[in-house]
């Protein structure tokens, strides 16, 4: 059942009431970048009324939760994921009081909420840094990650940061290195001190108790490093990816078996999930930011009901090509490595190209759309749950943005061969023909481009073959198969260009099928009886003897 909750009152009043501790599992999650969602105050930065006075049109989706953006009190060097108060909401942002009525809302409408917690670093602005950095002999001296420098001034080892040179940054004050996975701005936080665990969780209590419904844990295995500071060992070049950092950073030339990924982040884990088993019907989903390590991470992660409910990994957000053959790689790795996890998949977010642009060259012009559906309805029938990220549901591409507009720092410093984040984070475009497409009165932050304004709300909203109706119908179909939702997952043919799985739940099986070809194929028709099912919006055809599958597109059917 979902649990309506009064403003004001807090999850822990909740706890004896009935709740669905497992409503995660198969859970379609909608993540909202806030400060591009919509703007109420016209300064030209989206905000928490702005959620709230879009949810309706969120819970119009079908989804059944909402992740949003880091919204903290922060400098934004690196737009919220450089936290400067746990506990506060920017400014820029809104109030304490405006996430209390976004939850209110939320719930209202059967909506979940997730936040976003980033704790594996800080800003440098937060005062416990400030504490930090003033002395060697201060109470908070070691909730950072603080090292000698080498005896000729170099950093203590070759540790690189994501955005780009040494993840070491001197500070002259306590004369040491401090580690930085990311901006020398967001200094990591150092978790092999047990007062630094208790003071994070302390912090998700506190947003518990405002009655979030669950987290996802930004860089999950960026939490411990190795404690003796040894050097990563180089990488096979032929094992180099670029999924976590752009082809150009030699962050991808490491092995990251020393700055991150270490056996100790298991433990805290298990105590980040005993917080949560205070609380009614919480959930957790953890980001793993590796490209070598990844699946397994997950596996470790999410093992034995006592750690992370499901993991968000990297698989489908690269540019590699999705194929057939590619899908069932991916699942088959992951049900072999993690045979009890969960994972949570996702085509988009705020951190990697748009999907429909990274696939964009794959089909010509006129089957965009058409290949955009089957890609929606692949993600949400595979086992696991789903993100999706704003604006996939409108079919949006990546913006081209000048190097002037630029907002992202990461963009700026490897411009022009990799253009940053800001490509995916542009502005909702709610009312085609409204200054910055309905998401402010004001300068928006960042261009909305122009082609975006044809995708907008308002055109796609009562437009029966749209993208956005797409996915209406759909998640509409899913929710009523609950195969669709916690079934297990049989991948019974990649080869060719046809993917061919069953999900299966308790005595019921679907068979799924979706074409990744521009040309009709045919499949031949299972043994056994077979139900074609309707209402997904794909138009499969069940024939005698097989079923015909029009380009990019699918077919659903049950097995008697």
């Amino acid at each position: 059942m979902t649990i309506a909750m009064k403003a004001g009152e807090t999850t822990a009043a909740l706890v004896g009431r009935e709740a669905d501790r497992d409503w995660w599992r198969g859970a379609v999650i909608y993540q909202i970048y806030p400060r591009s969602f919509q703007d109420t105050s016209g300064d030209g930065i989206g905000d928490i009324n702005g959620i709230t006075r879009r949810l309706p049109y969120v819970a119009s989706l079908g989804v059944d939760a909402i992740w949003i953006s880091p919204f903290f009190t922060s400098p934004m060097k690196d737009f919220g994921y450089d936290v400067s108060d746990y506990r506060s909401v920017d400014e820029m942002f809104g109030t304490l009081h405006d996430f209390d009525m976004l939850i209110a809302e939320a719930h209202r409408l059967g909506l979940k909420v997730m936040i976003d917690l980033v704790i594996s670093h800080t800003s440098d602005q937060h005062p416990w840094f400030v504490e930090s950095r003033a002395s060697k002999s201060n109470a908070k001296a070691d909730w950072y990650v603080w090292a000698d420098a080498k005896p000729d001034g170099t950093p203590p080892n070759n540790w690189l940061s994501i955005f780009g040179g040494s993840g070491w940054h001197w500070d002259p004050t306590r004369m040491q290195y401090y580690l930085h996975n990311f901006l020398a701005s967001q200094p990591d936080l150092n978790f092999h001190n047990r007062d630094v665990q208790d003071a994070l969780l302390d912090v998700t209590r506190f947003w518990l108790e405002r009655g979030v419904d669950g987290f996802r844990l930004d860089t999950i295995n960026f939490y411990f490093h190795d404690k003796e500071l040894r050097d990563n060992p180089a990488l096979d070049p032929t094992l180099r990816n670029a999924t976590i950092a752009p082809a150009v950073n030699p962050y991808n030339w490491q092995d990251h078996i020393r700055d991150k990924n270490q056996p100790e982040n298991l433990l805290f884990l298990q105590r980040f999930r005993a917080l949560m088993e205070e609380y009614p019907a919480i959930a957790a989903v953890g980001e793993v930011g590796d490209a070598q390590y990844g699946l397994q991470i997950v596996a470790d992660y999410t093992s034995g009901g006592d750690k992370m409910h499901m993991c968000y990994a990297f698989d489908f957000l690269s540019g590699e090509p999705l194929t057939p053959t590619r899908v069932a790689s991916v699942i088959g790795r992951f049900q072999t490595a993690a045979p009890e996890g969960w994972a949570c998949w996702a085509f988009s977010n705020h951190d990697v190209m748009r999907h429909s642009s990274r696939w964009l060259h794959l089909v010509r012009e006129h089957d965009f759309e058409q290949y955009l559906r089957m890609l929606s309805g692949l993600l949400m029938s595979l086992r696991g749950s789903v993100c999706l990220y704003q604006g996939e549901e409108l079919g949006l591409t990546e913006a081209d943005i000048a190097f002037e507009d630029l907002q992202d720092p990461y963009g700026i410093q490897f411009w022009p061969d990799f253009k940053g984040r800001d490509g995916c984070r542009t502005p909702m475009v709610w009312e085609h023909d409204r200054p910055s497409g309905g998401f402010s009165v004001g300068q928006p932050w960042l261009p909305v481009p122009p082609e975006h304004r044809n995708h907008a709300v308002d055109l796609q909203d009562h437009r029966h073959a749209s993208i956005l109706n797409h996915y209406r119908h759909f998640l509409k179909f899913r929710r009523s198969q609950q195969a669709l939702i916690k079934g297990d997952m049989e991948v019974l043919s990649s080869d060719g260009d046809v993917l061919v799985f069953t999900r299966s739940v308790g005595n019921e099986s679907l068979i799924c099928m979706f074409n990744f070809a521009g040309t009709y194929q045919t499949v031949p028709r299972p043994q056994g009886g077979i139900t074609g099912l309707e209402g997904h919006g794909f138009s499969g055809l069940l024939r005698e003897s097989d079923i015909e599958l029009p380009p990019y597109n699918a077919f659903i059917g049950r097995l008697d």
